[in-house]
């Protein structure tokens, strides 16, 4: 069997972005053995738009938290879903953050049944913005819906120039 070039595959999977199934087909594409798993995930991941509003990348995203990160939580017992650290380092494969990432923790929260859902959320939001631009280094856009600054952000805001707010 003679293997494509990695270009070849960009080039035939974003000919589908205009489909609206697109983002089943490369779900599907991953799932046919490992070498289409390690072309694709980066398509997949690359921009995640609605998909963010997804609990489940809402708990991916937070599995990947580093210990720092993790810290803003601790107040809130408890909150970080339990499982292993996931295959990939999927964030760093995110180009852009829209307002839909704001939904899918509020999602998460209720899916949760959390009752502190202001201040969880408001330090999620910290936690999860901290860790994307922290792991994603090709981040151009990211959206924040309010001021919630704090140092690790701060810091690594400074180390990601690529970013337009």
């Amino acid at each position: 069997m003679i293997a494509l070039p990695n270009e070849c595959y960009y080039q035939i999977f974003n000919h589908l972005r205009c489909r609206d199934d697109y983002y089943r087909d490369l779900f599907s594409c991953i799932l046919v053995n490992r070498h289409w798993c390690r072309v694709f995930i980066p398509l997949l991941w690359s921009e995640p738009e609605q998909h963010l509003k997804d609990i489940r990348l809402i708990r991916t995203s937070l599995l990947t938290l580093n210990t720092e990160e993790q810290a803003l939580l601790i107040p809130f017992k408890n909150i970080l879903p339990n499982g292993p650290k996931p295959l990939f380092e999927y964030t760093s494969y995110i180009t852009s953050i829209n307002n839909y990432l704001y939904d899918g923790i509020g999602n998460w929260i209720l899916n949760e049944k959390y009752r502190i859902k202001c201040e969880l959320k408001n330090a999620i939001k910290c936690s999860l913005v901290a860790m994307f631009l922290r792991t994603s280094k090709n981040l151009k856009y990211l959206c924040i819906d309010e001021v919630i600054c704090n140092r690790i952000i701060f810091e690594n805001f400074c180390e990601n120039t690529m970013l337009l707010l």
